[in-house]
């Protein structure tokens, strides 16, 4: 079915500058992909009738975003708009790139992206090796930029280097998962509510350390779902949480992010060498260095595994969490 959302007449352009033809009009039906109150991904399939008879199929991404404020990080709502439209995308190369943006318009509080429509393989379904490579380009990505800051010069609204001391300073006394870590009749093996109470009662010392670490541009939502493979090529979509953080971040949350439990100590052992030798291409990295990742998903997830572990539905539920935190330790 056709979308009243849509301007057939924008999509009509859009068509041209896929197809290089010239489109006398188009047929389409969408679907949601994902969506909620302030932002809507649809799917949009067609064909475009060009001048001649010729009909031309097309899939592409039709994304857009009201304005809202994320705590602490303004102006994200519009920060895809900024990117799309700025010369960071000279930066990549076809072997790890963000979608082809088709189409950008800011009208006062909203934006409309019309995007290339990336498939592959995502998920659960990429194997340790698509992870390695994707962790090596993404070391690639920052380095380009580390070493040429200019090209950021122009872009507006990143987030910044305060974002993962912002998110972990919600962890409070007067929160549920807080006081729940330090019960000591919640289940939980001393070794490990003892890790999680040591990083918290340390963080101010961590977060001094990291910031001794090269400021790159991160991702910051660098996790399987987000990460396409294509003929052995990268995708990386959802760029709106981007900013300016400290090497390392994004593969701590590759390593981490709804990981499997039983893969986390193999991806901090695999793609930790991989994102360096990536990143070693553009600065001088020491050999045996490793960005206090560990750290990192101590601080980005630990309390994620308190609260498995918490409202665990089932024995297995919280077997996994301490699985997770086993990992974590041994690193």
């Amino acid at each position: 079915m056709t979308d009243d959302k849509i301007d057939a007449g924008a999509l009509r352009g859009v068509a041209e500058k896929i197809t290089g033809t010239k489109i006398e009009n188009v047929s389409y039906v969408s679907k949601r992909l994902q969506g909620g109150t302030l932002g809507d991904v649809r799917l949009v399939e067609g064909e475009a009738a060009a001048f001649g008879g010729r009909t031309v199929p097309f899939n592409i991404v039709y994304k857009t975003q009201d304005k809202w404020e994320r705590p602490g990080d303004p102006g994200s709502w519009r920060r895809e708009y900024d990117l799309y439209t700025s010369e960071l995308g000279k930066v990549f190369d076809d072997s790890f790139r963000w979608p082809h943006c088709y189409g950008a318009e800011l009208a006062g509080d909203d934006i409309t992206l019309w995007m290339e429509y990336i498939g592959g393989a995502s998920g659960s379904d990429l194997k340790i090796g698509d992870l390695e490579f994707a962790a090596k380009e993404i070391g690639r990505f920052q380095g380009k930029i580390y070493s040429n800051p200019d090209i950021t010069k122009e872009v507006n609204f990143l987030g910044d280097t305060g974002y993962m001391a912002r998110d972990f300073s919600q962890w409070t006394p007067q929160t549920v998962e807080y006081r729940y870590l330090r019960s000591s009749d919640n289940g939980m093996p001393d070794k490990y509510r003892e890790m999680l109470i040591d990083a918290q009662e340390n963080s101010g010392q961590f977060f001094a350390d990291i910031a001794k670490l090269p400021v790159v541009l991160c991702h910051r939502d660098f996790w399987i779902e987000n990460l396409f493979v294509c003929d052995g090529k990268i995708r990386l979509i959802d760029w709106d949480t981007s900013g300016w953080g400290y090497a390392g971040e994004d593969i701590a949350s590759l390593i981490a992010d709804d990981t499997p439990e039983h893969l986390i100590g193999e991806y901090f052992r695999k793609l930790v060498p991989a994102y360096r030798s990536g990143l070693s291409e553009y600065m001088d990295i020491p050999k045996n260095e490793d960005f206090f990742i560990r750290g990192m998903i101590i601080i980005k997830y630990g309390y994620r595994f308190v609260q498995m572990h918490m409202f665990a539905q089932s024995a297995k539920d919280k077997e996994r969490a301490l699985a997770a935190l086993q990992c974590i330790y041994d690193m």
